[in-house]
C-alpha cells in the first residue's frame, strides 16, 4: 500500500479546461527556475476548479502534454514548424528555457539539413543533358550520384557540389569556377580541359583522374588525393596543394608556379618539365619524383 507522500506529491491540473496528471518532482526538477516550479514550490496561493479540485491554469492545453514529457524525459518533441511556434508560446509563459533552447536547437538543425538537400535529382540531370549548352550555375546538387553520366561541356560554375559522385564521369571541357566541391568524389572521371579556377575542392578524390591541361588555378586542394592522376601541362599556379597525396601522379610540364605544396605527398610523381621557379619543396616529399627539365630556378629545397 502506498503512503500518504505519494498521493501528497500527486498534482491535478487543468490546462484551459484539459484535466492532467502528474506529479510536484516532475513539475519541479528539471527547470527549478520556471514558472511552474515556482507554482508548486508552496510559497503561492493556486486557483483550484470544482471538479475534483484540478489547479487550473487560464492556458490552451493543446500542447501541455508536450510540456509534461519534456519535463518528465527531457526530449523534444517532433513537430512541424507551426506546432514548434505555438510550443514556444507556451514555453516562455511557462519560462522553460530549457525547452526553448531544446526547440532552437532541433529547428537550427531542420534548416541546415534543409539547406543540404540537392535541388536536383540524377534523373532530373539525365534529363538536362540530352539538350545542348547545359548550364548549373549556382544550383545546389550536394551529395547527387553522377557517376559514369556524359557531364561533357556543362558549366557548374558557382554550384555547391558537396560530395558529390563524379566517378568514371564525362566532365571534359566542363567548368567548376569557384563551386563548393569538398569532398566530392572525382575517382578515374575524365577532366581534361576542365576549368575549376577558384574551386573549393578540400578533400576531394581525384585519384586516377585525367586533368590534362586542366585549369585549377587558385584552387583550394588541401588534403586532395592525386594519386595516379593525369596532370599532364596541368595549370595550378597558386594552387593549394597543403596535405595533398599526388603519389604517382604525373605532372610532366604542369604550371605550379606560386603553388604551395607544404607536406605535399609527391613520391613517384612525374615533374618532368614541370615549372617550379620559385616553389618551396622544403617540406614536399619528392622520393623517387621525376625532375628531369624541370624549372626549378629559385625553388627552395
Amino acid at each position: 500500500m502506498m503512503g500518504d507522500s505519494h498521493f501528497s506529491s500527486l498534482i491535478r491540473l487543468s490546462i484551459g479546461g484539459k484535466k492532467f496528471c502528474t506529479t510536484i518532482d516532475t513539475l519541479t526538477r528539471r527547470e527549478p527556475d520556471s514558472m511552474l516550479a515556482a507554482m508548486f514550490s508552496g510559497r503561492h496561493t493556486l486557483c483550484h476548479d470544482s471538479d475534483k479540485g484540478h489547479v487550473f491554469v487560464d492556458r490552451d492545453g493543446k500542447h501541455f502534454r508536450h510540456i509534461l514529457n519534456w519535463l518528465r524525459d527531457g526530449v523534444v518533441p517532433t513537430l512541424t514548424d507551426a506546432e514548434y511556434s505555438e510550443l514556444v508560446r507556451e514555453a516562455e509563459y511557462y519560462q522553460l528555457l530549457g525547452l526553448i533552447d531544446g526547440i532552437s536547437s532541433v529547428l537550427n538543425k531542420r534548416k541546415e539539413e534543409e539547406d543540404s538537400h540537392a535541388e536536383l535529382t540524377r534523373t532530373d540531370i539525365i534529363k538536362c543533358i540530352q539538350s545542348e549548352r547545359v548550364r548549373f550555375r549556382g544550383v545546389n546538387l550536394s551529395g547527387l550520384d553522377l557517376s559514369k553520366l556524359d557531364l561533357s561541356f556543362v558549366d557548374f560554375s558557382f554550384a555547391c557540389l558537396k560530395n558529390v559522385f563524379f566517378s568514371r564521369a564525362n566532365l571534359q571541357c566542363a567548368k567548376f569556377r569557384d563551386v563548393d566541391a569538398e569532398g566530392s568524389i572525382f575517382h578515374n572521371a575524365t577532366l581534361r580541359e576542365c576549368e575549376f579556377t577558384g574551386a573549393n575542392l578540400r578533400g576531394a578524390l581525384l585519384a586516377g583522374a585525367n586533368l590534362q591541361s586542366a585549369n585549377l588555378q587558385d584552387a583550394c586542394l588541401i588534403d586532395c588525393s592525386f594519386c595516379g592522376a593525369d596532370l599532364r601541362s596541368a595549370h595550378l599556379q597558386t594552387a593549394d596543394l597543403t596535405d595533398a597525396n599526388l603519389e604517382g601522379a604525373n605532372l610532366e610540364g604542369a604550371n605550379l608556379k606560386g603553388a604551395k605544396l607544404s607536406n605535399a605527398n609527391l613520391k613517384g610523381a612525374n615533374l618532368q618539365r614541370a615549372y617550379l621557379r620559385h616553389v618551396n619543396l622544403r617540406d614536399t616529399h619528392l622520393e623517387g619524383a621525376k625532375l628531369d627539365g624541370a624549372n626549378l630556378l629559385g625553388a627552395i629545397r
